[in-house]
């Protein structure tokens, strides 16, 4: 939520997968304890620049800006703006003061059902953590107004852990350490009955993707022999677990007192190792950190590894969809000057995506082998 949008930078592509790297446990290690979040250095980051500049008010975006102003003064009359941190053509986040609290107004821009789903689902996910706190640090909710889909939120120190979708580079070990701390932290808490729903229909993603192409057909019935048997043990012993839903490195601030998430817009219940299977797409580049999630996610048994197999194949799917698309808007736009360098570093994460859902998919049929 508080980063800029930067473009795509692929990490260098290996010609063969690093051992340990991939997503099957190796049932010879023992699964490697994550302990608290640790303190990450102090340095400058979203989170903590300054407040500066002017709203620029004239012209056609002006008017936006207007607008989008009107809806965040019929909530929070207190909000004074400073600056726009962000505009894309769905959402408007600015940065501004509310009282004494340094805030961040996000409106949203395209009223199309699918975002305005989103948004309303965010400002839920805000409103039940002011009466049922989690136990990793989010935003506090100033105001919110689901029917025209404005948010105003405390804005929190921090740098982001990662300012690309896919860092070119592996963030430090201390970073990673902070963000799984967290990101497990907030996989065990247990929200009250009815205070979260499930955004995602496994059964009619894993049908969609198969109609799209995305999936094989063995793909299909591999994936459906693990969710019916996820579902027989989820009748024994309950499979639903917590989770972010966007556990991205752009999505984690990292402050001198811990971690922060933002954009709540996905959280609800998920088979285990949704978040978990999230990061292990986007660490792409970092074989240690996915070796250790791939043992956290598959610690409590198969039921377990079979759920994270199935998050991280939609998962690395989804990814791939995003980025054919991608690709094929930057062949089309081959005039823009820097068309050419991030239509090949799209190229070249493309290929290392396909090259995970390859380890996937080896490892779900390994997985359907055991069953």
């Amino acid at each position: 939520m508080y980063a800029a949008s930067s473009p795509v930078s692929a990490p260098p592509r290996s010609p063969r997968p690093r051992p340990g790297a991939g997503p099957h446990l190796d049932p010879a290690r023992p699964a490697a304890p994550v302990h608290g979040a640790a303190r990450p250095r102090r340095a400058a980051g979203l989170g903590t620049q300054p407040l500066s500049g002017r709203l620029d008010l004239s012209g056609p975006q002006g008017a936006q800006l207007r607008t989008v102003l009107a809806s965040v003064h019929r909530i929070c009359p207190e909000f004074t703006p400073v600056q726009v941190l962000r505009r894309s053509g769905r959402s408007v986040l600015l940065v501004g003061t509310a009282g004494r609290t340094t805030a961040v107004a996000k409106c949203l821009l395209d009223h199309s059902p699918a975002w305005v789903e989103r948004y309303r689902h965010e400002i839920a996910a805000y409103r039940s953590f002011v009466r049922h706190r989690p136990p990793v640090r989010a935003p506090r909710l100033i105001a919110a107004d689901p029917d025209s889909c404005t948010l105003v939120v405390e804005r929190t120190p921090g740098r982001v852990a990662a300012l690309q979708r896919h860092p070119a580079q592996a963030p430090p070990q201390a970073d990673i350490r902070a963000v799984l701390g967290a990101i497990c932290r907030l996989n065990a808490w247990r929200p009250p009955a009815g205070t979260f729903d499930t955004p995602l229909d496994y059964a009619a993603r894993i049908s969609r993707y198969h109609e799209l192409g995305l999936l094989t057909d063995r793909d299909l019935g591999d994936l459906q022999k693990l969710l019916h048997g996820i579902a027989h043990a989820a009748g024994r012993q309950g499979m639903g677990q917590f989770c972010h839903g966007d556990a991205l490195l752009a999505n984690v601030l990292l402050s001198p007192a811990g971690p922060v998430l933002v954009d709540w817009e996905h959280a609800g219940w998920y088979l285990p190792g949704y978040d978990l299977a999230t990061l292990w797409t986007v660490l792409g580049d970092a074989p240690v950190a996915r070796r250790q999630i791939s043992q956290l996610a598959q610690a409590a048994g198969p039921a377990a590894r079979d759920a994270f197999l199935v998050n991280l194949m939609l998962v690395l799917t989804r990814e791939i969809r995003t980025y054919e698309t991608a690709v094929q808007r930057s062949m089309h736009d081959a005039t823009h000057p820097g068309a050419a360098q991030s239509g090949e570093e799209q190229r070249l994460l493309l290929r290392r995506l396909h090259d995970d859902c390859q380890l996937a998919r080896r490892a779900v049929r390994a997985a359907v082998g055991t069953r």
